[in-house]
């Protein structure tokens, strides 16, 4: 096996050494569930894909970021992370914004991904179609959360709060879905160039 197909392995064995970590004693059971299950659900189908359709190494790099981000906020609750806890207290925020942090990288991450997933599976090529429908996927990545959000809200009443995190901030779903909106049109702004080179790569073997 070569290195290009040991890394996403390497990550995903390092996320789930993470998980298993985060799941020792979370803050709440149920909320550590809800907020992990998009790695316990991605890390098999990425594993599974690594051969037949590999990732370039940038797009499985932000997924394990994004794993982690999940992780620590799933353990401790987004509301209690220290890290936002630090940034409230440091910069005199009204609220533990490490969630924002979370909703950012949906909109970051997945921009990548499906970015690659179009260019690679469909006739799009760079441009400004691909911009606007990799920032209107990201868009629906976000909304489709918020349902999921709101589901919970109505079958778990005040046990779901946690997972919520609005932190009594009446507009937290428009924030979270503007931030993931700064996170995908951040990353295709930011990281378009090396991620063509790195498909240019992976697409020339």
């Amino acid at each position: 096996m070569n290195t290009d197909r040991r890394a996403p392995l390497a990550l995903a064995a390092l996320a789930l050494v993470a998980l298993v970590i985060s799941g020792l004693a979370p803050y709440e059971r149920g909320t550590w569930l809800m907020e992990v299950f998009p790695v316990l659900l991605g890390v098999p189908v990425l594993t599974a894909t690594a051969r037949r359709f590999p990732l370039t190494p940038l797009a499985y790099r932000l997924l394990f970021l994004h794993a982690l981000i999940l992780i620590v906020g799933g353990h401790y609750t987004y509301a209690r992370v220290s890290l936002g806890t630090w940034a409230q207290a440091a910069f005199g925020l009204a609220r533990n914004n490490y969630d924002r942090l979370g909703h950012f990288a949906q909109g970051f991450v997945p921009a990548i991904v499906m970015r690659e997933i179009l260019l690679r599976r469909s006739p799009l090529r760079p441009g400004r179609w691909l911009f606007f429908l990799v920032t209107c996927v990201c868009l629906a990545i976000s909304a489709s959360y918020e349902f999921i959000e709101w589901w919970s809200a109505l079958i778990g009443g005040e046990s779901a709060t946690d997972f919520l995190g609005t932190q009594g901030d009446p507009w937290d779903t428009q924030w979270d879905m503007f931030t993931a909106l700064v996170g995908a049109v951040a990353a295709q702004l930011a990281l378009r160039r090396a991620h063509d080179r790195q498909l240019a790569h992976i697409t020339s073997r």
